[in-house]
């Protein structure tokens, strides 16, 4: 199934791409996952309705939007940009203009990721290689002071992970490599081309 199609059945508009600014240091241009991408990792990475995620670096709030359709978790987006995060709240609510959801279950930020307050009930973070390492390493360490607050299980899903993100994860944190999900016909010629979910266990 293509993009159109997914785009069409979520009744939302969130393709196109931003290109690479060299004048911003930190933060990384926009684009989607793919949603066949999204199709293969939850093939074997489930979540359901008791989970909250937080999409860093959500652009117009694709991975919100699939993930609330098809498992009916509650999802915020945390998006820097005020254009993309007038587009998310467009998508909002075309999305549930078709889909008869609590509009509470979706929510979006208009702010810098690592000024983002955690809950103590989010506890799946996504991130597609949305910035620096120094960026994702506040917004990491801000997510271990939550757990020790309120000790959970909770996952980091790498989509198109930096070897700085893999190293600071494996060599500064608790977090341990839960699963790899590579992305077979693109992961060959690519590396990057996978999901690493990393885990801290409660």
């Amino acid at each position: 199934m293509d993009e159109k199609f997914y785009e069409d059945l979520l009744n939302i508009n969130t393709m196109g791409e931003k290109l690479w600014d060299s004048s911003v240091t930190h933060y990384h241009p926009y684009q989607a996952t793919s949603y066949i991408a999204l199709d293969i990792l939850f093939k074997t990475y489930t979540m359901d309705k008791t989970d909250n995620v937080v999409d860093f670096g959500c652009g117009k709030g694709r991975l919100i939007f699939y993930l609330n359709s098809f498992f009916k978790c509650n999802a915020t987006g945390i998006e820097m940009d005020e254009t993309y995060y007038q587009d998310c709240l467009i998508n909002k609510e075309n999305y549930l203009d078709k889909h008869k959801r609590l509009s509470s279950q979706i929510d979006f930020n208009c702010i810098l990721g690592q000024d983002y307050q955690i809950k103590s009930v989010e506890n799946k973070f996504y991130f597609f290689n949305p910035f620096s390492v120094t960026i994702f390493r506040k917004i990491v360490n801000n997510i271990l002071d939550s757990y020790e607050k309120t000790p959970r299980v909770i996952d980091l899903i790498l989509y198109y992970p930096s070897e700085d993100y893999i190293y600071f994860l494996e060599n500064n944190t608790g977090f341990l490599l839960y699963e790899e999900v590579k992305l077979h016909g693109l992961y060959e010629k690519d590396c990057c081309e996978r999901f690493l979910i990393y885990r801290m266990y409660a």
